[in-house]
């Protein structure tokens, strides 16, 4: 017999303890921008030069983050269980701690893409971190922020779904619960299946049966989350 499927999504809440910004902070990354500039079809369209500009900051911030001990706790739990995360960040910090299976429902911000062809896709390295309107990938292609903007379909909501109907188990971490399509994810948990929501200032839960709510952030919720599951972890490698 195989491993529990653990599916857990993640939002800005588990990237926040790397010093990532997240959006809603009253500093946070809108700070100085309307939403809808730079991160949205329309302000592509209408100004690609603030939206390349914009993105290039962003990956100098990741290239200096590190992954925090919520994103090392959920490799650990692999040795237990068949991990898969979606993740409504487009950082790769998942990914840098050594995560198996992650799926991107909002893009990667390391990636560019083909705007004549969305499926060619090429990856950025920290020697060659900024683009403009004029950046062209290897195929000749102009390219774009590997971005799923404001006004976009989200093509990786149906595998998403497709792996919550699977759970075993399902935990929800940093998130709001209220960018859609993400937040319905939890709609599609089979009856029956324990769920954990960890958050500091958790949503309403009202209407969904059977949370388990942890009031922390993410890294001590982690933490929290395998000793309920009755992971052994040595807490001290990593525990802020």
């Amino acid at each position: 017999m195989g491993k529990p499927k653990l599916v857990i999504s993640t939002g800005a809440g588990i990237s926040a303890e790397s010093g990532i910004k997240t959006f809603r902070d009253s500093d946070g990354l809108w700070e100085n921008y309307p939403v809808m500039e730079v991160a949205s079809a329309d302000g592509f369209r209408k100004n690609p030069e603030l939206i390349h500009r914009f993105y290039n900051e962003r990956r100098k911030q990741l290239i200096e983050a590190k992954p925090n001990p919520a994103h090392m706790g959920l490799v650990e739990l692999e040795k237990d269980y068949d991990v898969y995360i979606i993740t409504q960040n487009v950082d790769d910090l998942h990914e840098r701690a050594g995560s198996e299976h992650v799926l991107h429902l909002h893009g990667e911000l390391m990636k560019i893409r083909s705007i004549r062809n969305p499926e060619y896709v090429e990856t950025l390295d920290k020697d060659h971190l900024e683009t403009t309107p004029a950046t062209r990938g290897k195929n000749g292609d102009l390219m774009r922020p590997h971005i799923v903007f404001f006004q976009e379909a989200v093509p990786n909501i149906e595998p998403a779904i497709e792996l919550v109907r699977e759970a075993d188990i399902f935990v929800v971490i940093g998130t709001s619960l209220v960018v859609y399509p993400a937040a319905g994810l939890i709609q599609f948990v089979r009856p029956g299946v324990p769920i954990y929501y960890i958050d500091p200032n958790p949503a309403s839960t009202a209407g969904i049966p059977g949370v388990h709510v942890i009031k922390e952030k993410a890294g001590k919720g982690v933490a929290e989350l395998a000793k309920i599951l009755g992971h052994k972890i040595n807490f001290r490698n990593w525990k802020k």
